[in-house]
């Protein structure tokens, strides 16, 4: 029989990780994550980092493990990823990837080699001195005419991802669209689910978080990364929470203008999420809202992977 591993993506805010905890112990699983801002350490209110409670529940792997100062790629996150999951395999245990980013998830469910990618740095260095000379424009101006794919996916002000990109076309490589790889992974199957709930709901549990993720304290974690010398700059400032803060922080917008502005992009970021992982044919969907309550949905998610998998599934409680 075929190694498997089970993934449960959706959009922001869903409920993945309660899902994701149930499964894990009902599987005898370990979790690996599949979120971009959950690697970094310190950055634990504004990235919705699983609790301590939650961690010791079940075992995960790639969480809170890279400094916010690093830069962290894809290519980096398969490789640990991968890692993780054929370790988590070897020991007889079923890996249960669980997040909301869609390049990472692609990166382990379709062959996708990196290897080809070459650095180089001297090129590096004069498309950063025309960056910094003559604009972000121009540089984006530059890989349009080189590769209009890869810039049609890029911000222009995203200086780092248009510098890899032109790399990349002065290597005739190109940067390919992630979302067209079609030959799956060889290595394992993977049996997809994917949470969503009616928008209106899903959109006031937004809200709500975010203002739940202030009371906890998200200005003061901002206010702490600042001093530990990060900055607008770094790649991990730029996630959603963290850059409009410090916008406020420098007068951009007030408190409350910041506030309504994460709730904005994090909606956005819901629903480019749920159009990402509605490409994949074989997810199977739990629409939440459906149900009496989580706890049904749940029911529901374990009935069908144990018809799925034809693993043994544990009868766990809501509290272990």
């Amino acid at each position: 029989m075929k190694k498997q591993i089970v993934v449960i993506a959706g959009p922001t805010a869903v409920g993945k990780t309660k899902f994701a905890l149930r499964a894990a112990k009902a599987l005898d699983g370990e979790i690996v994550s599949c979120d971009s801002m959950q690697i970094y350490k310190y950055m634990n209110i504004g990235s919705a980092k699983p609790s301590a409670a939650e961690l010791r529940k079940v075992r995960h792997h790639l969480v809170d493990f890279v400094d916010p100062s690093e830069d962290f790629s894809v290519a980096r996150y398969q490789k640990l990823a991968k890692e993780a999951i054929a370790d988590i395999l070897s020991r007889g245990k079923i890996p249960v990837v669980a997040g909301g980013t869609g390049l990472y998830l692609n990166s382990l469910l379709y062959e996708m080699d990196f290897s080809q990618a070459q650095r180089d740095e001297q090129l590096r260095r004069t498309l950063s001195a025309e960056a910094e000379l003559l604009g972000a424009d121009y540089l984006y101006e530059k890989l349009r005419a080189k590769d209009p794919e890869a810039a049609s996916r890029i911000h222009p002000h995203n200086v780092k991802k248009v510098i890899r990109a032109l790399e990349a076309a002065e290597q005739g490589r190109g940067v390919r669209d992630f979302s067209a790889c079609k030959e799956k992974c060889k290595d394992y199957e993977a049996i997809l689910i994917g949470l969503t709930r009616n928008r209106d709901e899903l959109y006031d549990i937004i809200n709500k978080r975010v203002d739940l993720l202030v009371k906890q304290g998200l200005f003061a974690e901002v206010e702490e990364l600042l001093d530990r010398g990060l900055s607008e700059d770094d790649i991990s400032m730029k996630g959603i929470g963290y850059k409009e803060i410090i916008a406020c922080f420098d007068g951009m917008y007030t408190r409350e203008e910041a506030l309504d502005l994460i709730k904005k992009n994090t909606r956005h970021l819901a629903k480019r999420q749920l159009t990402w992982f509605r490409r994949y044919e074989d997810m199977h969907w739990i629409n939440i809202s459906d149900y009496k309550d989580e706890e049904a949905a749940i029911e529901e998610m374990l009935t069908w992977l144990k018809k799925k998998s034809g693993c043994t599934i544990k009868v766990t409680s809501p509290t272990t």
